[in-house]
């Protein structure tokens, strides 16, 4: 009875200190503390484990513990959201369905991001012609790229392609004290020589703040966004309709939804 008495918050935050303890207390050449996380969060085929520092994997790991877990994440299916008010997704995890509504350009896609396969609306017409399908579905599995990273990247930080280094600890633009992690990319994505700077803050080991760089190589930021207020969905943290107004907007996390939202352009939720 005292085992479920503890809150799943309470668990969380007693195995981040414990993620945390191991990561400052290890020099980050030691091999153990990486494996024994890697049972907690373990990294997808292709991540640049070889040349990623340990104590970045350690920040990674204490993150997706902080926004609910790995078993809280791989469990949630479906997600649906809309982008700068530009457009609403909605997507299974499963199995790579997403529909993509672009009502300012009048498009309806149907795809499956894993094979690119699927159909295309335009202006309540379905598209027949096969060149044309195939330039479009290769066009929605971009958006849904772009779209979906900046609504989970933190559950990413260990993708395939990725390599994680520690940059050492800084403020946000809040004054909050935070670590901050780089990422760069090797073959993946649709702009590979992108990077991104992670500010993960102490106080809750949840990313807070991102900057974005167009080319790894540049000196400065192309842009700097918050990543702030977090919400909880079915025991998943997520970060929506953040203060500067940008990115992700209207987040709902679904048990079940009807075939019909990825197969009939007419399908409406309720």
């Amino acid at each position: 009875m005292l085992k479920s008495s503890i809150s799943s918050s309470s668990k969380i935050k007693v195995a981040i200190s414990a993620l945390i303890f191991l990561f400052v207390n290890c020099q980050p050449a030691e091999k153990a503390p990486i494996e024994t996380l890697s049972d907690v969060n373990p990294h997808a085929d292709g991540f640049n484990m070889s040349e990623s520092d340990s104590l970045a994997i350690g920040w990674a790991d204490a993150t997706m513990m902080a926004m609910g877990g790995r078993e809280k994440w791989d469990a949630t299916r479906y997600i649906s959201w809309n982008f700068f008010g530009r457009r609403d997704l909605i997507w299974d995890k499963y199995t790579g369905d997403v529909r993509i509504e672009a009502p300012k350009d009048s498009l309806v896609f149907l795809v499956n991001i894993n094979d690119e396969t699927g159909k295309v609306q335009f202006k309540g017409k379905d598209i027949t012609d096969a060149d044309s399908i195939s330039n479009l579905l290769e066009r929605a599995k971009r958006i849904w790229i772009n779209d979906s990273y900046w609504l989970v990247m933190p559950f990413k930080l260990k993708d395939s392609g990725v390599t994680l280094k520690y940059l050492g600890e800084g403020k946000i633009e809040t004054g909050d004290d935070a670590h901050i992690l780089e990422l760069t990319f090797v073959d993946v994505g649709v702009s590979p020589n992108n990077k991104y700077e992670i500010f993960i803050t102490k106080g809750d080991s949840l990313v807070k703040q991102w900057a974005f760089y167009s080319n790894a190589q540049q000196d400065s930021a192309s842009a700097i966004w918050p990543w702030d207020n977090y919400q909880e969905y079915n025991g998943l943290k997520l970060s929506a309709d953040r203060s500067d107004n940008l990115g992700p907007r209207n987040v709902q996390v679904y048990d079940s939804l009807p075939k019909e939202a990825f197969t009939d352009f007419g399908w409406v939720a309720d």
